[in-house]
């Protein structure tokens, strides 16, 4: 399961050991067919979640900070 607090999002290994990581620093999501995450830096690590449920996850993140508008609880007016 997923949960968010503030940038970080927590993830699971594949070996059932859940650690988190930094949302500002994902760079790409992929099923190969494992759920591989990339981050700026190049760093790979494969995660049991599954790809739609982290992006879900950083778009979550993104609305919490109102990163790119992506806030649901403001209305925008006409």
């Amino acid at each position: 399961m997923l949960w968010l607090l503030n940038i970080i999002i927590k993830v699971t290994r594949l070996n059932g050991k859940c650690f988190h990581i930094n949302a500002l620093y994902i760079d790409t999501v992929e099923s190969l067919p494992d759920t591989t995450i990339t981050f700026t830096n190049g760093k790979k690590i494969v995660v049991l979640e599954k790809e739609e449920e982290l992006v879900e996850a950083i778009i979550q993140f993104y609305r919490t900070v109102n990163i790119l508008g992506f806030r649901k609880d403001v209305e925008e007016s006409s």
